[in-house]
């Protein structure tokens, strides 16, 4: 079961992580967690995004946080809002971030870091706002390859 993955307690500094990162940006940042990925992870990362209705936010700047921890896969993706805004190597320092710590066994360390690397960066280009509202829900979302 992936939710077994993360003990509570880990799962709670995630979603804290989120909250903390999300105070000074209107982005909005997710995490899904499934033990497989089959096939290009990239591709599933897109597909979880559109499930969870990531793209339906009002400035498209979700960001995705993806990982496959069986497989050892992850990826970060962001909606149109925010590529428009950047260059492709926008998330670069998350990916190595999540990378250095995941070869380590750190898996909720590493989500934390980048996880409040991306508010910082969300900042810049999109400033958290006084009517601003959580779009989407800051919970982790857990799957299966069929989720």
């Amino acid at each position: 079961m992936p939710k077994e993955f993360f003990s509570a307690k880990q799962q709670n500094q995630i979603v804290d992580a989120i909250k903390l990162a999300e105070t000074n940006t209107s982005g909005e940042i997710r995490v899904h967690i499934e033990p497989l990925c089959n096939g290009d992870t990239y591709a599933r990362a897109k597909e979880v995004f559109e499930k969870l209705g990531m793209h339906a936010t009002a400035l498209k700047n979700g960001v995705l946080f993806y990982l496959a921890y069986e497989d050892k896969k992850f990826a970060v993706i962001g909606d149109k809002g925010i590529h428009e805004k950047v260059t492709g190597a926008f998330w670069d320092e998350e990916k190595k971030v999540l990378e250095s710590h995941f070869k380590e066994g750190l898996f909720t360390e590493g989500l934390c870091k980048a996880i409040e690397m991306a508010g910082e960066k969300l900042k810049a280009y999109f400033p958290h706002q006084t009517d601003d509202t959580n779009e989407l829900p800051n919970d982790i979302s857990f799957g299966g390859a069929d989720a």
